[in-house]
C-alpha cells in the first residue's frame, strides 16, 4: 500500500503546484486587464477647436498617445466659458478615461463668479501643466510711450480718458489689465468683445489703443510695427521677443500673470495614475522638438508635478479672486 499512496501524494502535489501556477497567472491576467488606460481616453478641451488651448491638446496626445499605447483623442465642449466642460470631465468615472485639458479661467476664475457644478480643488487632481503663456502689454503706436515708464507718465495725465480691450468681462485679459491698472493707480475704460479677432484689429486701427494680449497673439503683430510691445508679465523676458523687458524690469516687482493649460482628472482618480500621466507631460516639454512646437504657439513648456501644479492652482485662485474684487465683480457666494 505504501507505493500506492506515495504516488496519490505526488499527485496531489503535481495538482497544488499546477493550481497555484493557474492562481498566480490569473492574478497577472487580471491586473494586466486593469493598467490604464484599457480604451482610448479623451482630452476634454472646454474652447472651439483652432485656438492655443485646442491645439496645445492636440499636441499633448500624441506623446501620450505613444507612451501608452492608446490614442487620446480631443473633445472640444465650448460652452458656459469652459464649465460645462469641465463639469464633465470632474462628474466621469473615476477610471480616467476622461481628462480635462484646463486653464485658469475654468478652475480660478469662474467659480468665484458664477455659480458651478463642480468645486475646481475638490473636484479635480491635478497632472501637470504642458506650458504657460504670458501676457505682453500692448498699445497703439499713436500712444507717444516706448517704455512702461513712460506709459505710465502719459496715462496718469490721461485719467479716465483712455479705453483698453477687454476681450471677455472677467477674463483673464480683462483681470490681468485691472491688476495691472490698480498696481500703476491709473483709471482707464475697459471695451468688452464677444471674441474673434475684432479686439487686435481694433487695437491695431486704433480705436481701442491698450491691450493685455497674450504672447501668441502680440507675436503675430511684433515685427510690423502695427503695434508697440511695452512689457511681458512673465518673471523672465521671454526667448520669442528677447527684446521686450517685464513688468519687474520696468519698475513693478512682483508683477506676474501668466495663463496656462494643464491636464486634469477626476479627483477620485488612482495617484499612481496620475503620477504616470504627469511622468509622461514632462517627458515631453522637456524635448526639444515638442518644446519648439509649443513655442510656435508663444507657450513656454513646463511639464510640473501634480504637486507643483495644485500650488499653481492656489495661487492663482488668491490671485484672481483679488482682480474680481478690484474689477468690482460680483463674486459667487455658496450658501
Amino acid at each position: 500500500m505504501a507505493k500506492p499512496l506515495c504516488r496519490i501524494a505526488q499527485a496531489r502535489s503535481v495538482l497544488l503546484a499546477a493550481l497555484t501556477v493557474l492562481a498566480i497567472a490569473g492574478s497577472i491576467s487580471s491586473a494586466r486587464s486593469q493598467v490604464w488606460p484599457q480604451k482610448p481616453v479623451k482630452i476634454v478641451v472646454p474652447f472651439a477647436p483652432g485656438g492655443n488651448t485646442d491645439g496645445i491638446a492636440r499636441l499633448i496626445a500624441q506623446p501620450l498617445g505613444d507612451a501608452f499605447g492608446q490614442q487620446f483623442v480631443v473633445e472640444n465642449r465650448p460652452a458656459a466659458a469652459g464649465a460645462i466642460a469641465a463639469e464633465a470631465v470632474a462628474r466621469s468615472s473615476a477610471d480616467g478615461h476622461m481628462l480635462l485639458m484646463g486653464t485658469p479661467s475654468q478652475i480660478a476664475i469662474i467659480p468665484l463668479t458664477t455659480r458651478t457644478a463642480y468645486d475646481p480643488v475638490k473636484d479635480f487632481a491635478p497632472i501637470s501643466v504642458i506650458g504657460t503663456n504670458p501676457y505682453v502689454l500692448v498699445v497703439h503706436p499713436r500712444i507717444p510711450a516706448n517704455t512702461l515708464a513712460e506709459f505710465v507718465d502719459y496715462a496718469r495725465g490721461q485719467p479716465d480718458k483712455l479705453t483698453y480691450v477687454a476681450p471677455v468681462f472677467g477674463g483673464l485679459s480683462h483681470l490681468s489689465m485691472v491688476l495691472f491698472l490698480k498696481r500703476a493707480g491709473l483709471e482707464m475704460t475697459p471695451v468688452s468683445y464677444k471674441g474673434g479677432a475684432a479686439p487686435l484689429t481694433d487695437v491695431i486701427a486704433g480705436h481701442v489703443p491698450i491691450y493685455f494680449a497674450t504672447l501668441s497673439e502680440a507675436m503675430s503683430q511684433a515685427n510690423s510695427g502695427a503695434i508697440r510691445l511695452l512689457a511681458v508679465s512673465s518673471e523672465k523676458r521671454v526667448p520669442q521677443i528677447p527684446n521686450v523687458p517685464t513688468f519687474a524690469e520696468s519698475g513693478f516687482p512682483g508683477f506676474r500673470a501668466l495663463t496656462w493649460n494643464g491636464l486634469m482628472a477626476p479627483s477620485a482618480m488612482p495617484t499612481d495614475t496620475v503620477e504616470r500621466i504627469a511622468k509622461e507631460v514632462s517627458h515631453a516639454a522637456n524635448d526639444a522638438k515638442f518644446a519648439e512646437r509649443l513655442a510656435a504657439f508663444g507657450v513656454d513648456p513646463l511639464g510640473n508635478t501634480p504637486e507643483a501644479f495644485a500650488a499653481m492652482i492656489a495661487a492663482d485662485i488668491a490671485l484672481w479672486g483679488e482682480a474680481v474684487k478690484i474689477a468690482g465683480i460680483q463674486a459667487h457666494k455658496a450658501n
